[in-house]
């Protein structure tokens, strides 16, 4: 069995403190949640934290993703009221859609400061979303230029700061946020796969071979051919456990070596060598 995984450093518990105290100068939450574990990144506290503001869902890294999950996962949300704009923040797909949303979510702000003879100000968003998510890539591209540190590890970003995007927006762009108690260690297992949480958190090895085991649980007609894609990959498909897959590829490939041949893995699947592969789909949650 898989030891839990837990990730809360002091930077995260500071960071949210500081948003909260935020907040009540934000009109629109833009959250930004990974294409690949929709669900998986979703923070249990986001509806208290949108209240009555304006919300902008965007799920970045739609470039690892399956035209049919995007279109499972775009039905799904709208039936639950949720309209989800796609992006790939790396390469700038989506975002002027998205900024187009953040200013129109707060357009209503400004009507309401003319009505009470106000002058209109800009609209004020707060980028919010799990470590690692793409969360300062998006802002880099919505105000065209590297005004933030972006890397592809969790916990580059450490203070909150306000940037302004044009005479129109402003945004405040915060540190991943993640729940204090992962309690649901599936949701977890899928952050540590997309690397959307501390490598502290978590032993490669042990989330490489239970990797290997989601991608045969994921196999289906409806979902794509996992399976086959490390088949493809590695000359070999799973046919029993995720842990044997592992030892038996590390053998062949690394002499042995076990933790290289997991990095290898988790490393293939993080840069989309294994393919668009997402680890949620509506019909199986």
């Amino acid at each position: 069995m898989t030891p839990a995984i837990q990730w809360y450093p002091g930077h995260i518990a500071k960071a949210e403190k500081a948003l909260l105290d935020q907040l009540k100068r934000v009109d629109v939450v833009l959250e930004v949640r990974d294409a690949r574990i929709p669900l998986a990144t979703r923070h249990p506290r986001m509806a208290s934290w949108i209240g009555d503001k304006g919300h902008v869902l965007v799920l970045n890294r739609v470039d690892m993703v399956s035209a049919d999950n995007r279109a499972a996962w775009e039905t799904w949300l709208r039936q639950q009221g949720e309209a989800p704009y796609y992006a790939n923040a790396q390469q700038g797909k989506g975002v002027a859609a998205v900024s187009k949303a953040a200013q129109a979510a707060g357009a209503a702000v400004n009507e309401r400061r003319r009505n009470r003879g106000m002058r209109p100000r800009p609209v004020r968003a707060v980028v919010i979303g799990f470590p690692n998510v793409g969360k300062s890539a998006l802002i880099n591209r919505l105000v065209k230029r590297k005004v933030v540190e972006s890397a592809r590890k969790a916990g580059v970003t450490r203070q909150l700061r306000w940037i302004r995007i044009s005479d129109e927006l402003e945004l405040l762009d915060a540190p991943g946020i993640l729940p204090a108690q992962l309690q649901d260690q599936g949701a977890a297992l899928k952050l540590a796969i997309c690397d959307d949480i501390g490598e502290a958190s978590y032993d490669n090895q042990l989330i490489a071979a239970a990797m290997v085991d989601l991608f045969c649980q994921l196999d289906g007609p409806q979902t794509g051919d996992y399976c086959q894609a490390l088949g493809d990959r590695y000359g070999l498909v799973p046919e029993s456990t995720g842990e044997l897959y592992l030892h038996q590829m590390a053998a062949t490939r690394y002499q042995g070596n076990v933790e290289r041949m997991a990095r290898t893995l988790l490393n293939d699947y993080r840069i989309g060598n294994l393919g668009s592969l997402p680890l949620e789909w509506p019909v199986m949650e």
